[in-house]
């Protein structure tokens, strides 16, 4: 990890090192400060070089190193300006610090990811590309689960209802439940979707089929409650 980058950066890594020997205050026998300011996208961070040297390969070595091929600039307080999100540079700053990747649940890896390849920090890069690989593929082997509903309807309706379905949800089956007010003929329309994994927020009983219950509008001659599963036993596709 990088905690352990000293053993393999070798000299490029002491170079580093030597900025900060011999200190008795922030700063060095020639001046040069151990710490440094960043500006990334408007928010400050500050940090030491010896952080920042942890890869001698990283964009942020050699701006603390001063390179002379690196176009950086400063603003009024002194801090190097990077044009950078800082929501996911925090990330990737704290890994330079104690070799952990620790993501809050928010942030996707894809972004801290980005920044990572940005500053062309290799072990961190491979590191999520690890886990994002082992995400997808937990992610693709979840079990699929079928979502169920019960739509009420009546017959001039359920043209458009069938026609503006979205999201995933398919039709599945037509129940006629008589007619309702003005005489005219109400329906049940049930729809079904697939879920993977987490994305499933409904509770199921089979892992197949989650019951939806129905409640009849005033004037219908059913029970109160009316449980979508005796639709499904009952009642033949159309």
């Amino acid at each position: 990890m990088a905690e352990n980058s000293s053993d393999t950066c070798g000299s490029v890594y002491r170079r580093c090192l030597t900025h900060s020997t011999g200190e008795k205050t922030q700063s060095t026998s020639n001046g040069v400060s151990k710490w440094v300011r960043l500006n990334v996208g408007g928010t400050y961070f500050l940090t030491t070089r010896q952080t920042l040297c942890r890869d001698p390969k990283s964009f942020l070595y050699r701006l603390s190193q001063a390179d002379p091929e690196l176009d950086s600039d400063k603003d009024d307080t002194g801090a190097y300006l990077i044009d950078r999100d800082p929501t996911y540079f925090g990330p990737v700053l704290n890994y330079l610090r104690h070799g952990k990747l620790v993501l809050n649940r928010e942030l996707a890896e894809e972004g801290v990811l980005e920044e990572a390849e940005f500053y062309n920090i290799t072990s961190l890069i491979k590191l999520l590309k690890d886990k994002i690989r082992e995400r997808d593929c937990k992610t693709s082997q979840a079990p699929v689960k079928h979502v169920y509903r019960v739509l009420q309807c009546q017959e001039e309706e359920l043209t458009q209802m069938v026609s503006t379905m979205s999201d995933g949800w398919k039709f599945e089956q037509l129940v006629s439940i008589g007619y309702g007010r003005a005489q005219q003929s109400e329906f049940l329309l049930i729809v079904s979707r697939e879920v993977k994994g987490e994305e499933s927020t409904f509770p199921s009983h089979s892992g197949e089929v989650c019951p939806t219950m129905f409640r009849p509008r005033a004037g219908h001659c059913m029970s109160p409650m009316y449980p979508f599963t005796t639709l499904l036993a009952s009642v033949p596709t159309l």
